[in-house]
This record gives structure tokens, sequence and C-alpha cells, in this order.
């Protein structure tokens, strides 16, 4: 499979025909009138009025329109100057000459573990041709940008596009997608992951005060593979999942967190039968899906409580990164104006970040392990320590609130 090597010309004259084919196709769902706007909103490449579809009851309806609508989503036009290289793909080598990536052994590990839900009318030769597609549309995309981080769970995001979008749209998607959308989670670390969960308790705490004192929400680590795979791990349901992703293709990052502290508050009744007291019975509990997931509501409520409670009033909204997809992509339409270059820009800012906070943690560790003897010692010390710190820190914020933490007694991180 070379996806990225079409003749960018002739593949937007090939959607402009199907584009106008399926517009006067007689009968069917082409003439619902949510169909025929959506496809208008495609011809115009009217993105604004494709989120606003996506978003509302039924989403962008079937695959056949979401083919023409999520590369708009993600920003890849169908305009000829908007070549595979622009886009970042660099079609001029052919992905399978570039080195290896370090994690191509967990990625064929994963894919061998997929399409175990849908689709679910192939053969087994049929699956196994999916498979590798799969693995060379993740392939590629790692090989091409090998400064992202596999994690596991990426396949079945790749999985979805794979089954939705045709081939030579799947990698220019998912590359988008991995550098602009979902790239905190391709960091070296799990850290810039945890601050997002961290939004969870605050957004339940603003809602239902007495539901956020109820759980163990100190970590809320059963979000974690909802969250990052796009709840493409832990839906079942193709038809579900695609629906799922045209809100979150549509709509701003942080809508994903919102949407998973919507499903615990829409929880509160049956969470508040289970006993405070039996806190691995209640992570256990959370770490599912209630089914049935009734997703229009779902999506109706979880637009109205970002509208009420902005992620800008939550307390640990000052725990994510400036460089994080949740502020670069704050808006929907943030996305679609970003280039691969930027995304890759923002992932060094966020490793460089990384760096400077384990450097941190390692100075107050070691101040708090010498507490006494730095006290007795008294200023000069300090200022040395001062002095160091200096070096490694992004600024005097971060120096000011270490330090505080040192005098006011440290207890780890």
């Amino acid at each position: 499979m070379e996806p990225t090597g079409s003749a960018p010309d002739s593949h937007a004259s090939n959607r402009e025909k199907e584009l106008k084919k399926l517009l006067l196709s007689p009968g069917g769902k082409a003439n619902d009138v949510k169909a025929t706007s959506i496809l208008e909103a495609c011809k115009w490449k009217d993105v604004e009025k494709l989120r606003t579809l996506a978003t509302e009851d039924g989403g962008l309806v079937s695959d056949q329109y979401r083919r023409q609508a999520w590369p708009l989503l993600l920003g890849c036009t169908l305009r000829e100057e908007h070549s595979p290289v622009q886009l970042g793909l660099d079609v001029g080598n052919n992905w399978r000459d570039l080195p290896k990536h370090k994690d191509e052994d967990q990625v064929k590990l994963d894919v061998d573990r997929s399409f175990i839900y849908y689709p679910n009318n192939e053969s087994a030769k049929e699956i196994s041709q999916r498979k590798n597609d799969l693995s060379e549309l993740i392939l590629e995309v790692l090989r091409r940008k090998p400064y992202l981080h596999y994690f596991q769970g990426y396949h079945d995001i790749c999985q979805v596009f794979l089954l939705v979008l045709n081939p030579p749209d799947r990698a220019p998607a998912v590359a988008r997608l991995s550098a602009l959308r979902i790239r905190d989670y391709m960091l070296p670390t799990l850290a810039p992951s945890l601050a997002q969960l961290r939004l969870i308790p605050s957004i339940i705490r603003a809602v239902n005060p007495e539901l956020y004192n109820h759980l163990p929400l100190t970590q809320p680590f059963f979000a974690i593979p909802g969250i990052i795979t796009m709840y493409a791990h832990d839906i079942q349901s193709y038809g579900e999942i695609a629906r799922v992703f045209d809100v979150l293709l549509a709509r701003e990052a942080v809508f994903s967190v919102y949407m998973f502290a919507q499903i615990v508050l829409q929880r509160a009744d049956e969470l508040f039968e289970i006993p405070n007291d039996e806190p691995e019975l209640l992570h256990s509990v959370l770490s599912k899906l209630p089914k049935p997931l009734n997703l229009e509501v779902l999506i109706a409520n979880t637009s109205k409580l970002l509208k009420l409670h902005p992620p800008e009033k939550l307390a640990t909204w000052r725990e994510i990164s400036t460089s994080s997809v949740l502020k670069t992509a704050r808006t929907a339409d943030q996305v679609a104006s970003q280039s691969l270059s930027d995304g890759h820009a923002y992932f060094k800012r966020q490793v460089e970040e990384l760096r400077w906070a384990e450097q941190r943690d390692k100075v107050l560790t070691l101040m708090w392990r010498y507490r006494k003897p730095l006290k007795q010692a008294g200023v000069t010390v300090m200022i040395g320590v001062l002095a160091f710190y200096l070096k490694k820190s992004p600024g005097p914020t971060g120096v000011i609130g270490a330090f505080g933490r040192y005098w006011y007694g440290y207890h780890g991180h």
C-alpha cells in the first residue's frame, strides 16, 4: 500500500465526481435533508457547517459522507496545491525505505489483536488483509514522523480511520490527528495524559460536589483507555464509535475529557449505591462504559457541560501545558489552520517541559531530603541551590513555586 502516492490532481477530481454522483443520485439517504447538507458543506468546504452537522443528532449519518467530511475536519484540504508533501508526508521517499520506528514490535502485537468486534461480516482472509493494511498505515505515519511515540490503543483509533476513509486519505488524516489532536498521548511519558485526567475530578466537583466526595478521584486512571483511544478501545459497536469520532473530530480537543466526566455524572445514582469505602469496586465500575451509552443524549449533555463549566474556570486547567493539544486546539477551528510542522514544534516544547519538570523534581526531592542541614546552612547555600535551579527552570514562576513548596514543606509530587 502506498496511499500517499496518488497524484493530488486526479485524486481531487475523483472526489468531485464522487460528490456529484452522491448529490444527484435518486432515492436513498442522499436525498435526506441532512445528508444533502453534509455533501453541500463538503463541496464548498464549509468546515464550520460540517462541525455543526457532526455534533447534531445523528452526526454525519454514514461512512459515505464521513469519507468526504473527516479529512476536511482535520484540515486535509482537497485543493491541488495541498499535496501530501505539503501535508508533511514527504512522498518523495517510499515510507518502506525509511528507518524502522523503535515501536514497530509493539505495533505488530497490537495489530494482531485488532478487528475483534468489527467488521463482523468478513472472511478470515479479508480480516488478514485488513490487519496488513492497518499495520502499513500505522508504520507509514510513524516512520514519516519518527518523533511520535506509539502507545497501546493507537491501533484502535487507526482501525476506525482505515474502515471509514479511502486509502489515499488515511495516512494524511492519521498524521494530522496524531500531531495536532492526540499529540499529548504520543510523548515520551504519560505525564501530559495524566494532567488531562485530573480535569475530570474538577469538572465533577463543579457540577456535583457530593459525587466528587463519594468517588476515589485522586488519580482517575479508570479514564485512561477511553480518553487516549478516543473511546475506540471501549466501544464495541462500529456504528457507535464512528458516531463518536464525528463529534470528537468536529469539536475542540478537550471535548473528549468532558465527555468522560459527563458519563460519570450521568451514572451518579448507580455510583451512590456503591459504598465509598469500596474504592476498588467503584474504580472497576468507572472503568467500564455503561450500556447502552445513549450517545445522542451524551453528546448533547457534554456540549452543555462544556459551555456551563469551561476549562478556564477549573483549578487544574493551570496544570495543562500551553503546548498541550487541549490548549493548542482549544477551539474547533485551530487544527485546520495548523500544519504538521506546528505539531512537531509543540511536541518539542512539551518534551523540553518534561525535562525541566524531571530536573525540578530531582532538585526538590534532594532539598527535602537535606532540608534540616539546608536550613542550618542558611541563605548562602540556598542562593547556590537557586542559581543551579535557575539554569534548568523554564522561568521565574517555576522557581517561586518550587521554593515556596520547599519552605512550606515538600511531600513529593
